[in-house]
């Protein structure tokens, strides 16, 4: 196969999948002992909120009169906050969280970022994605490294399913994580390169070939199949709604026709992202339209968790490379900040407010919040109490689980 002709082939296929694999690892996987499947039954879907999310106007200390000093003009008005307890409050764009709020199915941890924060979003969320210190350079997101401590299943179409950016983020370098559109679209379209890649093995494109094999067999599983559930829930549109229905359909896809799952496939993490928090200017109406459309995607899959049987499987968090500033700027909008709020939902969530409010007396000289809890005691709740692994092997550094999970 020559050059061209790959990347002509890989053109058609740009609009539908992106491949980026650890091959020698996935390989290793398919030895690994069944019963190594049973932690994966759970899974994890992460919610990047990628810009970095206003976390003082998501979930709002109205009873701190601070809170509309610092924010005169962009401040979410009390009258509107959707109150939580007598000091707590969420954005009213997220009104269609508190049915599971009520059912004690969402988490909300306030404070969280690390010690030294980096305000550069490039910096930053190659720290969240790395799990690193803010002095340290890691080169595997720390789901890479989880799933190289403790493999998945080969049985499994992948690692992770990846939708909404073309980075890989917590799965670069060496995870078998797949990005993917539409699966029908990425079945035929990885078929699209499958004879040749079969027939001729250029020896400088060995790695290649075999990584458009693996894709094959990936979309083999994932792809709708006859007789395949059929998911009732309806989904929001716009490309969040969208990625989520992808996300929810290729769950779909590795399920029994009678919507069993079966452990043996599937995948162990979906990394979803939803764009657009970097508010600078204008955030009021601008933050309404993106809290809007999460609160329409958790309740979506939330709904189609339900149907395929796997909500008391499945954890759902959040993230974002930082909060921003307390004070508002002069363009009604916000600034790259540091600590911010977060969400964690799932049937098995101890639902309810943890962390630390934020302390707007205790602001630092650049007028930013303290941190109150480490990004990564909420890795190490996904990776030990969740999972069952080494949270500490995978981490590098010992950080104490948040009690986040139903006993």
């Amino acid at each position: 196969m020559k050059r061209r002709d790959f990347l002509a082939a890989g053109a058609a296929m740009a609009g539908t999948t992106l491949w980026l694999p650890g091959a020698a690892r996935a390989q290793g996987a398919k030895s690994v002992r069944a019963g190594a499947s049973n932690r994966y039954d759970n899974l994890l879907i992460l919610v990047e909120l990628k810009g970095g999310n206003d976390g003082l106007n998501t979930v709002v200390p109205f009873a701190d009169p601070l809170y509309y000093s610092y924010r005169q003009t962009i401040g979410v008005p009390r009258a509107q906050a959707v109150q939580l307890d007598e000091r707590t409050a969420l954005h009213p764009a997220l009104a269609p969280l508190m049915p599971m709020w009520g059912a004690h199915e969402l988490a909300i941890v306030q404070g969280v970022s690390y010690a030294q924060p980096n305000l550069s979003h490039f910096r930053s969320i190659e720290i969240w994605d790395t799990a690193s210190r803010a002095d340290q350079y890691l080169r595997e997101g720390w789901l890479t490294r989880a799933f190289a401590s403790a493999p998945v299943p080969g049985g499994f179409a992948a690692d992770a399913l990846v939708l909404g950016s073309a980075e890989m983020g917590p799965l670069a370098n060496g995870a078998r994580a797949i990005a993917l559109v539409n699966p029908a679209q990425f079945a035929r379209a990885s078929r699209l390169v499958t004879p040749v890649s079969l027939k001729e093995r250029n020896p400088a494109l060995a790695h290649i070939l075999d990584t458009e094999n693996d894709i094959v067999h990936a979309a083999d599983q994932l792809r709708p199949r006859p007789g395949a559930y059929t998911l009732k829930t309806a989904f929001p549109q716009g490309a969040f709604g969208a990625s989520i229905k992808t996300a929810m359909q290729a769950l779909a896809s590795a399920d029994t026709p009678q919507g069993a799952p079966v452990p043996e496939r599937g995948v162990a993490a979906i990394r979803l992202t939803l764009n657009g928090f970097d508010t600078h200017q204008n955030q009021p109406q601008r933050h309404a339209d993106l809290l809007r459309q999460f609160a329409a995607g958790m309740v979506a899959m939330r709904s189609a968790l339900v149907e395929l049987g796997r909500w008391d499987r499945t954890l759902i968090v959040t993230y974002a490379e930082f909060g921003r500033r307390v004070r508002e700027n002069q363009s009604r909008g916000t600034d790259h900040g540091t600590a911010s709020a977060h969400f964690v939902a799932g049937r098995r969530v101890a639902g309810g407010l943890y962390g630390q409010a934020p302390q707007l007396a205790r602001l630092d000289g650049n007028g930013n919040l303290p941190v109150g809890v480490d990004f990564r005691q909420i890795y190490a709740t996904a990776l030990g109490p969740w999972w069952g692994l080494d949270a500490q092997a995978v981490l590098q550094q010992r950080f104490e689980p948040l009690p986040l999970l139903r006993a």
